[in-house]
């Protein structure tokens, strides 16, 4: 590194202190992550639509599941990324209904969402199965789920009913038909406007892809205006 300190000392002083304030730009040239390749960091779904489209807005799903402890690690960070987000960006959580022990939850979810109680509960849940331990990962029933939700507002016999109810039904079955068009079969999982489906390595990287999909969208939107 000296020698080359050192050729570098006969330049004059202007031309001297453009190179040094172009130094930092081109070291975070050279950090900055390459853009999202198909078939690397995402995948196009043929046909894809949105899951509950909103005119005007960019949809972002994310599949999850309370039983799910990579979807409990997973929460404050996604928290934080949806805060971030523009006006124009539609974040939904869709409960995966995988069955087994992910059908009550999904269940519950659902409910509470009738209810106008996911606000207040959704975090709560996470940290009830994954934390505190005071709801099962495997064969919590109706009943016990709706004694937790009773805690913030539920009546428990509604909420347990709820929960077995053919409007619920639908709703599982309408998230079910969904991720498997998509092709979600793991969570989290986030799929862009229904025409992406977020992959990576780590969580860092599927939230910089679903960052560049959004901004893709965003462009085209503006494009076609």
């Amino acid at each position: 590194m000296t020698p080359r300190f050192r050729a570098l000392r006969p330049i004059p002083t202007l031309a001297a202190l453009a190179l040094v304030a172009l130094l930092p730009l081109a070291a975070m040239a050279a950090k900055a992550p390459p853009p999202p390749q198909a078939g690397v960091d995402y995948v196009e779904i043929e046909g894809g639509q949105p899951y509950a489209p909103v005119r005007g807005k960019i949809e972002v799903v994310e599949a999850f599941g309370y039983t799910c402890p990579h979807c409990a690690h997973a929460q404050p960070a996604v928290d934080a990324w949806k805060a971030k987000q523009g006006k124009d960006v539609n974040f939904v959580p869709v409960a995966a209904p995988f069955g087994g022990y992910w059908n009550p939850y999904a269940q519950a979810y659902y409910t509470a969402q009738s209810m106008g109680l996911v606000a207040k509960t959704h975090n709560a849940v996470f940290n009830a199965v994954h934390e505190e331990r005071s709801l099962p990962i495997n064969n919590a029933s109706p009943e016990e789920i709706a004694g937790f939700y009773a805690r913030y507002g539920a009546d428990a016999a509604k909420f347990a009913a709820t929960m077995r109810s053919p409007a619920i039904q639908a709703q599982m079955d309408r998230a079910r038909d969904f991720l498997i068009r998509s092709g979600v079969d793991a969570t989290p999982m986030f799929v862009v406007a229904g025409k992406y489906r977020v992959t990576g390595h780590s969580l860092e990287d599927i939230l910089r892809t679903t960052d560049a999909l959004v901004a893709r969208e965003r462009a085209q939107a503006k494009g076609r205006r």
